[in-house]
């Protein structure tokens, strides 16, 4: 499986500003620029991209989780923060937060726990990036 996206990028760094694209068409001419970065822009930038992955990806690795302890969740709800700093040489990545909060019914507080953090493990992203992960996980009713 591949999934493919495009960036296009006109100007200088600070002054200069793209679009996204991607092949499913969720993303059309999505802006993102310096100030969509690192400043109050309009548009996106690709922290907030990859927040939004890994966040998706965090979820559905859970609800996989579950399913295969025999847990179905009523609703999986994570945000994910992910952290830019900048180091010498340049900026990096450096961590990314995952705040969950899940709906399951019949599950204690134990399993809920090893399953969540089995997930925060193993789904694609997390493995894919550099940074340190740490995950607040708790259950709601």
């Amino acid at each position: 499986m591949k999934r493919k996206a495009q960036a296009i990028w006109n100007g200088s760094g600070k002054d200069g500003q793209g679009k996204l694209d991607t092949d499913s068409g969720v993303l059309q001419d999505a802006a993102y620029s310096w100030r969509t970065r690192f400043a109050d822009g309009k548009g996106t930038n690709p922290e907030e991209l990859i927040a939004a992955a890994h966040a998706g990806c965090f979820s559905m690795a859970l609800a996989f989780g579950l399913a295969k302890a025999g847990h179905e969740a009523q609703e999986i709800r994570t945000e994910a923060e992910v952290s830019l700093d900048q180091q010498e040489g340049g900026f990096a990545i450096t961590a990314v937060h995952l705040d969950l909060r899940a709906k399951i019914a019949g599950i204690d507080e134990a399993a809920f726990r090893k399953i969540a953090e089995d997930a925060k493990a193993n789904c694609p992203v997390s493995k894919v990036l550099k940074a340190a992960i740490t995950l607040d996980a708790k259950l709601v009713s």
